[in-house]
């Protein structure tokens, strides 16, 4: 359910033929599951960023031959430009963007670097998150010298590459030497002013940003500088860590923005950056009316944005995701400037469009019409599932409700916290729905397998069992959420708005219908197994979440009706 997704931006030494920039950054989508997002080539650094995402393995594939090819076209001893570089594909960093820890993300930046200095012969070093020692985590400590210094760089035991050849053969003359890291997801961040003085969005920017102002006698900005022991200007560190800014005036707009660089967004956040920047910018008497979003973000941050508003404003986090979003846009003011499509700016999104439609995207019409066709899927099993979504539904609404009721504003945390179990459970079950309907089709699958030889035969009946296996265990799971679903409207029955009872009634009565469709399928399903340990065992623990959802069900409706 929580698919591991990883970036990686390689940025290659090459930014003016357009015919070897796109040949290099086509491979990328030669390499199934990978979707390549961006190319931004500059032809006065003279090198190219792109920009692809997937699950972490095709991944570093993509990578593999992104680096495999930047080799084979560009020849660095002939190379000039604007950009510090050492490598045909000068720096190459993986970036986590879903379901997978930094940790994670720097193993697999060893695996690629170990694959291009053994394979490629092209020397590695590792830096930031994925650096082997402290001296290499900064990149551009790993580049000094850049590709004019690397033939003596790489006769320094102390600059041995991580990978890869310590040597400036004919091979690394032409390629150079490539960085491989593991970094945070850095957001390029705009944050829009009422006035057109850059002056004026410079000393907001120098506020917030880590790196400050430089200090001077009378504190004035063109006053003398404060010098250190060692001569250099004394700052005055900003508000904010790991952000970067700078005021400038948009022609195109008609208005000053202060342009951050996020560069870690885990210390600092969009909403964070943007929040303290409207305190400060009313401080200096001007006024945030929006920001500007360059380039994609993942749906966390927007998720967490988010949140963050909704805690400013006691309301109940137990909304949707889709509302979510919205709520994020609007209150960054996301849509100030232009549309704000998240379908084209949220990286997770971006993915989905290349996936095939699922039964939960169908509208309420077609997926009756779907469930009413000559196919034998989606059946009862699906349905159970969705049944048991519409349930916790249910539930989740008047735990919404009653965060928002007047005169409960005190409580309003303790319905949104029910709230927010509520769409956990709701997201489960919705995946339940399609997963049901998979377990089925892999029966089918394994049915369709040749059974020609012996050998056939016998992987054939492995596949049917393993697959009658998981179509058991799904409609389990279906039974597991959907019981445990029922606390949330067994707690707004209770202590939620008594107005919407019968909703949180309806919400329970569905549930047991979930459970009671999941055991039935259950029980279909573990009478074809051939492992009968494993089927008594589910049968066993279907039949006793069934016994105390129909006990539920039956106080439920006592209660219901003892108050109507």
């Amino acid at each position: 359910m929580n698919k591991q997704l990883i970036e990686c931006v390689p940025n290659i030494s090459e930014g003016r033929d357009e015919a070897k920039i796109k040949a290099i950054a086509s491979v990328v989508e030669t390499v199934e599951g990978v979707k390549l997002l961006d190319i931004d080539p500059g032809k006065a650094t003279n090198r190219t960023v792109i920009t692809f995402v997937g699950e972490p393995q095709p991944v570093i594939d993509a990578a593999f031959l992104l680096i495999k090819k930047a080799s084979e076209l560009i020849d660095m001893s002939k190379h000039s430009g604007e950009h510090p570089r050492f490598g045909a594909t000068d720096v190459c960093p993986l970036v986590p963007i879903a379901g997978i820890s930094m940790e994670e993300t720097a193993q697999y930046a060893h695996k690629l670097g170990e694959r291009v200095g053994k394979e490629l012969g092209i020397p590695v070093y590792c830096y930031e998150n994925a650096a082997q020692e402290p001296k290499r985590k900064n990149l551009a400590n790993c580049r000094s010298g850049e590709y004019e210094g690397l033939k003596e760089k790489l006769t320094k035991p102390e600059w041995k590459p991580d990978f890869g050849p310590a040597e400036f053969n004919d091979r690394v003359k032409t390629t150079g030497a490539t960085a491989i890291s593991a970094r945070d997801f850095l957001i390029a961040y705009n944050i829009n002013l009422n006035t057109t003085s850059t002056r004026r969005a410079n000393a907001i920017a120098f506020d917030i940003r880590e790196a400050g102002r430089v200090k001077t006698e009378d504190g004035k900005p063109n006053g003398k500088k404060v010098l250190d022991e060692n001569g250099e200007p004394v700052r005055i560190p900003g508000k904010l860590k790991a952000v970067k800014g700078i005021g400038w005036y948009i022609e195109e707009y008609g208005v000053a923005q202060i342009s951050y660089n996020l560069t870690n967004i885990s210390i600092t956040s969009m909403h964070v950056a943007f929040d303290e920047t409207c305190k400060v910018a009313e401080e200096r008497g001007l006024r945030v009316t929006g920001s500007e979003l360059v380039g994609l973000i993942p749906r966390q941050a927007m998720l967490d944005a988010a949140d963050y508003f909704l805690r400013k404003q006691e309301r109940s986090l137990g909304c949707s995701e889709a509302e979510k979003i919205k709520i994020a846009i609007k209150s960054l003011g996301l849509d100030e400037l232009k549309p704000f499509n998240p379908k084209e700016k949220i990286i997770e999104y971006m993915l989905e469009d290349d996936q095939q439609k699922k039964l939960i995207d169908f509208n309420l019409a077609d997926f009756a019409d779907e469930t009413a066709g000559e196919s034998m899927a989606p059946g009862g099993g699906s349905i159970s599932a969705y049944v048991g979504t519409l349930g916790v539904a249910l539930g989740t609404m008047v735990a919404n409700l009653s965060s928002h009721k007047a005169g409960w504003d005190e409580r309003w945390e303790e319905f949104s916290n029910w709230a927010e179990k509520g769409q956990t459970y709701k997201n489960t079950l919705l995946h339940l729905v399609d997963e049901d309907t998979n377990a089925f089709n892999k029966i089918i699958e394994g049915f369709r397998m040749p059974k020609d030889t012996e050998e056939e035969k016998a992987l054939r009946a492995k596949a049917i069992e393993d697959a009658t296996k998981y179509a058991t265990e799904v409609p389990f799971k279906v039974m597991e959420t959907a019981y445990n679903s029922m606390e949330v409207a067994q707690a707004m029955l209770k202590d939620g708005m008594q107005s919407s009872l019968s909703d949180s009634a309806v919400g329970i009565l569905c549930a047991k219908t979930a459970v009671t469709g999941a055991y039935f399928n259950v029980k279909i399903n573990a009478k074809d197994l051939k492992d009968r340990v494993f089927a008594e065992d589910i049968i066993k623990r279907s039949e006793a979440i069934y016994q105390k959802t129909c006990a539920i069900e039956a106080g439920v409706i006592d209660y219901v009706n003892s108050k109507m």
